[in-house]
């Protein structure tokens, strides 16, 4: 990682509270709390702390142990009935604060909390429990794992309920961001809904729009969400970065929706048409993710927007 210009190994700013399974109940039970107190130390110093539990689950199994020693009144699943409470109370501690005394200083935790239920089932109490205090939640799906595709987080059950907290802000350093945003899940949203068609009677059956939904939600899924952290352009992407690309694929998308729209009955534009029109074009688009994540902002809109005036041009040439 990057501080102050250097690259430092990132176990350097790193500090590990290992509790195994085979360690004594009351140690798991009382790991997450260390982890969190040491997360404050950091804090008050001024500060920003990353805290990673994992996993919640593996505590609250601690939890429902001790409490069973305890012989108190077990509630769903065996877990005490004060389970939600406490993660409530764990959950509380992250946040922004203007540490007391001098010099004068702000300082903040976030707290990233793993829950691995039996068997996938978000029915379980500690998933329940820790939804319904959490604002974001990344669903981490194993058949993504299995397709490589990393990192694997399932964009149909993941959310955050902070979009629109943050929309000031993203009107302010990005004004196209939520609009893309939304296009771009509606995009894989229409995807998940026509690969069931897909699997039941084949792609031959879709229309010619609906096949650039799935060939477009493709690009976003292998040429955006599909990263490398290997890699020296894919080790992270800074939000103009991504604003771009997705600037890059909306467009093509809705050129090609609008070709396909505006094409007389008698000679519909089809999908293989535009592909073979515009494959340099696609490949360019695809290619925008290896440029370096370094790139300035306004080197990268130059050349997304040189990009996407040269799809407007053959766009307008295909309807002629």
């Amino acid at each position: 990682m990057e501080k102050d210009g250097r690259q430092l190994p990132v176990m350097l700013r790193t500090v590990l509270i290992a509790n195994t399974s085979n360690m004594p109940v009351a140690a798991r039970e009382a790991s997450i709390y260390t982890g969190i107190t040491l997360a404050e130390y950091y804090r008050d110093m001024g500060l920003n702390v990353a805290m990673m539990a994992d996993s919640t689950s593996r505590w609250a199994e601690a939890l429902r142990e001790i409490s069973g020693r305890l012989g108190e009144m077990p509630a769903d699943a065996g877990y005490p009935a004060y389970l939600g409470a406490r993660l409530a109370d764990f959950y509380e501690r992250a946040g922004r604060v203007a540490c007391l005394g001098s010099p004068t200083r702000e300082g903040s935790i976030t707290v990233v909390g793993a829950v691995s239920p039996p068997g996938g089932d978000f029915s379980d109490p500690v998933t329940s429990a820790t939804l319904g205090i959490v604002q974001v939640f990344w669903g981490l799906d194993k058949k993504l794992a299995q397709r490589k595709h990393f990192p694997s987080l399932n964009w149909s059950i993941s959310y955050s309920k902070y979009i629109q907290v943050l929309g000031p802000m993203f009107e302010k350093i990005q004004p196209e961001y939520l609009s893309l945003q939304n296009t771009i899940k509606r995009v894989l949203a229409d995807e998940t809904s026509l690969a069931e068609i897909v699997q039941l009677v084949g792609k031959d059956s879709l229309s010619e729009d609906q096949k650039v939904t799935l060939e477009v939600a493709k690009i976003i899924r292998e040429d955006m969400l599909q990263q490398n952290a290997f890699t020296d352009y894919d080790v992270t992407c800074p939000l103009h970065k991504s604003v771009a690309i997705m600037k890059a694929i909306v467009r093509f998308h809705d050129g090609a929706q609008r070709v396909i729209a505006e094409s007389p009955a008698d000679s519909k534009v089809t999908w293989a048409q535009i592909y073979a029109t515009m494959r340099p074009l696609i490949i360019r688009v695809t290619e925008l993710k290896f440029l370096p994540y370094k790139t300035e902002p306004k080197e990268l809109n130059a050349i997304v927007d040189k990009l996407c005036s040269e799809m407007d041009a053959a766009f307008d040439s295909m309807k002629d």
